[in-house]
């Protein structure tokens, strides 16, 4: 499965990203997908992870109720909407996949996914 992260950039403090990632030629609805980040001089970490059938959803305590992690399986297309953003969500963000035989399971910890896009840089400025 090959991931294309896209959507980060330069932002204020309070404003709003949403980062996209598609899986061109892939089954989509047959895969759990998560995001996660990693900070300058900082270990990757979990943002948010949504299982198969997209009725499941997980987020880092970080950024729950300010990111929303979505998929549409007809786009092959996996979003994370960010809001309220804050100069502590500066990094590279990479979106990560898994085949699942669980419809509504979801994944966490890298080590549980399978495949990795590039990842995309957002800069929230103060």
């Amino acid at each position: 499965v090959q991931l294309q992260a896209f959507g980060g950039g330069l932002v204020l403090a309070g404003d709003s990203l949403r980062l996209s990632c598609t899986a061109p030629g892939r089954t989509f609805s047959d895969i759990a997908l998560g995001w996660f980040r990693q900070a300058p001089k900082k270990e990757r970490e979990f943002v948010a992870g949504v299982s198969r059938d997209g009725d499941s959803e997980f987020y880092a305590t970080s950024v729950k109720g300010r990111f929303t992690i979505s998929r549409d399986n007809a786009k092959n297309t996996v979003y994370l909407q960010m809001n309220s953003l804050k100069p502590e969500d500066t990094a590279v963000y990479s979106c990560a996949a898994r085949s699942s035989i669980a419809y509504s399971q979801i994944w966490w910890r890298d080590s549980d996914y399978t495949y990795w896009g590039q990842g995309t840089l957002v800069t929230v400025s103060s």
